[in-house]
């Protein structure tokens, strides 16, 4: 039981909770309510079965990444974290360099038969998602920006896929109905809005964690961005970006409020914005890794309050 419930903390199986639950509300909530009716009687097509196929290949691919970071991160985390420690504590550096690879080549073979039904630029995608997350734990972590870069555009993939998945008719677009041309532009949409949302908020967590993760970075040479630039030019990294964010955020409701959405405006400045500008507030006023490890937190329930706001598209459409 200690190495089954030490697995799935080594695999930050919330994590990997949130996102299929990404995938599977932007499938369901906007997506399917999207297509017209006709698109499911062309063989061109993200189905249900293959849906859930993909969502398995995203979380494997995660996971295997999960486990690969922390097989590199042993001495880092000796000095920040060594209670929550799995890897050498609890599950051999042999076996977690197993299981990675086990779990990266059935992800891997997962998104090679749905890139085959639909679209091959989701398996090419996946194979350079799976390649970046072992050359961010060995390399770029370590680098200033580029692996919080990579985890940022990684994040924002997990719903990118999706448009990929679903528009497998680009390549013969003069032959596809208006209809279908239609939706896919308006699935384009959300998929760019929320996989921005995802890219910008994921940016400034891995900055909020580097942070407080200084003191193990520090010592085995790690080049972060509070390391090479200082804490206080670290939290006007995080402060502007911030608010790009909330300023984005007021700026699509404006448009929503026009279309009558009112509940959906309401929900995101109450549960998405007015948090953010909270979030804002407590970086500048935070001093030590325990403030930094509260607002990383609260950033993962600003995700999860964004992510949420999708039901309320199926709401109104």
């Amino acid at each position: 039981m200690k190495l089954f419930s030490a697995f799935f903390r080594l695999i930050r199986w919330p994590n990997l909770v949130f996102i299929a639950l990404t995938q599977l509300l932007f499938f369901y909530c906007i997506i399917v309510p999207a297509l017209p009716g006709n698109y499911y009687l062309l063989n061109q097509k993200l189905t249900p079965g293959l849906f859930y196929l993909l969502v398995t290949a995203s979380v494997l691919i995660a996971a295997a990444g999960y486990i690969i970071n922390d097989y590199f991160d042993i001495n880092i985390d000796l000095v920040n974290k060594p209670t929550k420690m799995v890897v050498h504590k609890i599950i051999n550096r042999r076996w977690a360099i197993v299981l990675h690879l086990v779990i990266t080549t059935v992800g891997l073979a997962i998104s090679g038969y749905v890139g085959l039904k639909t679209n091959l630029v989701i398996i090419l995608a996946n194979i350079v998602c799976a390649l970046l997350l072992w050359v961010y734990s060995t390399t770029f972590k370590k680098k200033l920006l580029t692996g919080n870069l990579i985890i940022s555009g990684l994040t924002a993939w997990t719903v990118l896929v999706l448009y990929f998945a679903t528009n497998t008719m680009f390549p013969v677009a003069g032959n596809v109905p208006s209809a279908i041309t239609s939706a896919m532009h308006r699935v384009y949409k959300f998929a760019a809005l929320y996989a921005g949302f995802a890219f910008i908020i994921s940016l400034v967590r891995e900055v909020v964690k580097d942070i407080e993760d200084m003191e193990g970075d520090a010592r085995y040479n790690c080049k972060t961005m509070p390391i090479v630039w200082g804490v206080p030019a670290a939290k006007v990294f995080v402060g502007v970006w911030l608010v790009v964010l909330i300023g984005t955020l007021i700026i699509v409701q404006f448009y929503v409020l026009q279309i009558g959405w009112w509940l959906s405006a309401l929900y995101v400045l109450l549960l998405v914005i007015l948090p953010l500008c909270w979030i804002l507030k407590k970086v500048y006023q935070a001093q030590v890794t325990a403030d930094y490890h509260h607002i990383s937190t609260m950033i993962k329930l600003v995700m999860l309050t964004g992510i949420c706001s999708i039901i309320l598209i199926k709401i109104y459409t």
